[in-house]
């Protein structure tokens, strides 16, 4: 397999660019956008000495095939809080009850695969009890945030005929509204009790944990008759490594470092909109 060095930043040095061409080894060097270069026939060896230099440099990189175009994918799969998202829903509705600081530390070890998600999960929801469903609303209207270049990749996808699937460890009350929102194909989240209007503490059925990503990412794969390879996954948390695994790409965005550790690609300089520019 051929391979291609694909660099991202929003600013793009040519100089730096031919010695990072030099060090990879790479046999030309084209510019398709102003953010993106393309090293073809790069040596993947190169590959430490390529990592070192683009985080000094505030670049983004990755070794890809270099003959996959972007209509070669049939179905993308995300993870919502903080990926498709830029907040966790479940930290700013806490802060609703005023109890952000203690949640949002719990969320933090548990992306950071220090701890039991789903366990994690109903620890967190538990303390919710109480809270009046309007809170949720409030958070979608006031907190919630596309992440940068979150449109460009949906439009990219439907421009090419992929599929896109939101699987959350959050909510489903945020993963519905974004499905009519942005048009997505599929949506699986965690359901919040709630009962007379405020929230139980509880979560209804079967937690989203990282078996259930993994498990929904190949059920869809395999009734869209998409070999493994057609499929990209993107998350940033340590439950999302699982659905990582299973996709022909996996993709940590801005993601903790056991994840950047494991994914085919990191990306942390761009927004999701770098996704589609890794494909010629």
């Amino acid at each position: 397999m051929s391979l291609t060095l694909v660099i991202q930043s929003p600013r793009l040095d040519s100089k730096e660019l031919q010695e990072l061409a030099a060090l990879a080894g790479a046999s030309s060097v084209s510019q398709p956008t102003l953010e993106s270069a393309r090293m073809e026939q790069a040596d993947p060896a190169s590959r430490d000495a390529i990592s070192a230099c683009c985080q000094a440099l505030g670049y983004d990189f990755a070794f890809v095939d270099g003959k996959l175009q972007l209509a070669d994918f049939g179905l993308l799969v995300s993870d919502m809080d903080s990926t498709l998202i830029t907040i966790e829903c479940i930290d700013e509705i806490a802060d609703m009850q005023g109890i952000k600081p203690q949640v949002a530390a719990i969320t933090e070890r548990s992306m950071r695969g220090e701890l039991d998600f789903s366990a994690s999960l109903r620890e967190r929801v538990s303390l919710l009890a109480g809270l009046p469903e309007s809170a949720l609303e409030k958070v979608y209207q006031e907190r919630l945030q596309l992440s940068p270049g979150a449109e460009q990749l949906l439009a990219s996808c439907k421009q090419h005929g992929i599929r896109f699937m939101l699987v959350s460890g959050g909510f489903t009350f945020f993963t519905e509204r974004l499905k009519q929102q942005l048009g997505l194909d599929y949506a699986y989240a965690n359901q919040l009790e709630v009962v007379d209007g405020k929230l139980t503490g509880r979560v209804v059925g079967e937690i989203v944990d990282a078996a259930a990503k993994q498990r929904l990412l190949i059920e869809k794969r395999e009734q869209l008759g998409l070999r493994p390879d057609q499929v990209i996954a993107m998350g940033d948390g340590a439950n999302d490594l699982l659905m990582l695994g299973e996709a022909g790409v996996g993709i940590a965005y801005r993601a903790k470092p056991v994840v950047q550790a494991q994914a085919d690609v990191a990306i942390n300089v761009m927004g999701l909109d770098g996704v589609s520019r890794l494909f010629a």
